[in-house]
């Protein structure tokens, strides 16, 4: 009975992404075209629609009504956390949207995210690693002001972005079933549901792509990880009772394909003395295509990293059950490993001219 309900939430949500996307790639022929003049920056020199994230954002909506008639006295419980969790993605869809089609400046995205971090403070999420309402609060809004900007610099290749957010979202929810038990709640249903939105829209971002996820989908989906992160990696050590360390170390594991990239385009572009925040082609997908690979296999890598890294995170929570120490260097290294594999990569293979 269990899984024929996180079945039906995944083939509803699975199945409005793959309807608002054929339809928008059927009305949209012009509305959120990307690349007019940013082809120096962006992979792909083709304009396609950049509207992936309304399918996203409509099916967590959908997802959230859904849920309500299901568990409607139990997400009463969470009503605080589920508006905070509405009211932030609304606004960085919204913002993402407006960047799309208007070019906004960089404060005014900063502003955004910072405030969508702020909601989660407010509305009860939170990182509690200090156990200091100020201190994790801060934590908490430069995790959300992180995440936000990592999956949408990472959002450069066909498929990348939108194939590692479905991994980090599994393991989240593995990890919330192996913490509290395989049962129903308003927040694994709504982790299935955004799984679901991801399997629907890759069918149209896996190379060749019919459409990018835009700034509004990258920014949407940055709040929701951010958000799940926090309620299921960040607090896994609760129920087992290990140290507040697990929780970052397990998030680290997750988020290894976007945490590389991140680290190793911040450091590439320092080095180069420009700034992390301007596009380019430096990326440890472009790199990799630089060191002969095509486009497809970039993405068949990066699928391998994301469930690698899902078994890995998996694995280090059942290891933490009888030593932390060990779960933390196990953790610190595996994320190591891969960024020296792409890192090492952007040295040996340059960008040909």
């Amino acid at each position: 009975m269990i899984i024929t309900y996180f079945l039906l939430v995944l083939s509803v949500s699975i199945g409005i992404s793959l309807v608002v996307n054929s339809l928008i790639l059927s009305f949209a022929r012009t509305l959120g075209i990307r690349n007019k003049n940013d082809v120096t920056v962006r992979w792909s020199n083709e304009s396609k629609p950049s509207l992936g994230g309304v399918s996203m954002f409509l099916v967590f909506i959908v997802s959230g009504l859904l849920v309500s008639l299901l568990f409607n006295e139990e997400l009463k419980l969470f009503q605080a956390e589920y508006l905070g969790l509405l009211i932030s993605s609304s606004l960085a869809f919204a913002m993402g949207i407006s960047d799309d089609a208007y070019d906004t400046r960089p404060w005014f995205k900063l502003a955004i995210q910072i405030l969508c971090g702020v909601i989660f403070v407010i509305s009860g999420t939170s990182i509690e690693f200090f156990h200091h309402f100020i201190l994790d609060g801060g934590l908490t809004i430069l995790w959300v002001v992180i995440l936000m900007n990592s999956l949408n610099m990472l959002d450069n290749m066909d498929g990348i972005t939108g194939t590692t957010t479905l991994f980090v979202l599994l393991s989240c929810l593995l990890v919330y079933f192996l913490s509290v038990g395989f049962f129903l709640s308003v927040w694994s249903l709504l982790i299935v549901a955004c799984i679901g939105t991801m399997v629907g829209f890759l069918k149209y971002n896996v190379h060749p792509s019919k459409m990018f996820m835009g700034d509004g989908g990258s920014q949407f989906i940055g709040v929701i990880v951010a958000f799940f992160t926090v309620k299921t990696l960040f607090h896994a050590n609760e129920a087992i009772g290990s140290t507040i360390w697990l929780g970052p170390i397990l998030a680290l594991v997750a988020l290894t394909p976007a945490a590389a990239d991140t680290l190793t385009v911040v450091i590439n572009r320092l080095k180069a003395g420009k700034s992390p925040m301007v596009g380019g082609k430096d990326h440890t997908t472009h790199h990799l295509v630089y060191s002969g690979k095509n486009d497809n296999q970039v993405w068949s890598i990066f699928v391998i990293l994301g469930a690698v890294s899902t078994l890995v995170t998996c694995l280090l929570f059942l290891l933490a059950k009888t030593s932390t120490l060990l779960t933390f260097f196990a953790g610190l290294l595996y994320f190591l490993m891969i960024f020296w594999y792409l890192y090492r990569n952007t040295i040996k293979f340059k960008q040909k001219a």
